[in-house]
């Protein structure tokens, strides 16, 4: 049980993590795929892959009431891949499509979070490589 609970804690930490996947997180406990998600299912009443969507769908509801973001940039803030699946999933979770639920959402408390703030706290930016030196831009062959 506690190697589940350690994955289940590394799912919390790494949610928004879109290379977290199910072989990734049974390694993190120590188990084969198959029977960490027995496990897993047995301790938490669902699979490690849909508490991990739910986790998910929970940071983008929170993001879809309070960000200026689009769906898209939330989608993929929240660890998805794909717009597709992520609103289907979206959908099936809330009754409601991203869209729909920031429709009736928004307008009920503080205005929303400028997007670039809400990217900067999430890690959306990626900072661009540092330019290389002259030195550095030498053929590897040239003698020093």
């Amino acid at each position: 049980m506690r190697q589940v609970r350690l994955a289940k804690d590394a799912m919390d930490r790494d949610w928004a993590d879109p290379g977290l996947d199910l072989d990734t997180v049974a390694a993190h406990a120590g188990y084969s795929r198959y029977h960490f998600i027995r496990a897993f299912k047995e301790a938490y009443g669902e699979t490690p892959g849909q508490y991990l969507t739910h986790r998910r769908i929970e940071r983008a509801e929170d993001l879809l009431r309070t960000a200026n973001l689009s769906v898209t940039e939330i989608c993929h803030l929240v660890g998805f891949s794909s717009v597709g699946t992520f609103s289907a999933r979206f959908k099936a979770w809330t009754g409601l499509s991203p869209s729909a639920y920031r429709s009736r959402h928004v307008g009920r408390g503080a205005a929303l979070i400028p997007g670039c703030y809400a990217m900067l706290w999430a890690g959306g930016f990626r900072s661009a490589p540092a330019p290389a030196r002259a030195d550095e831009q030498r053929n590897s062959g040239e003698a020093r």
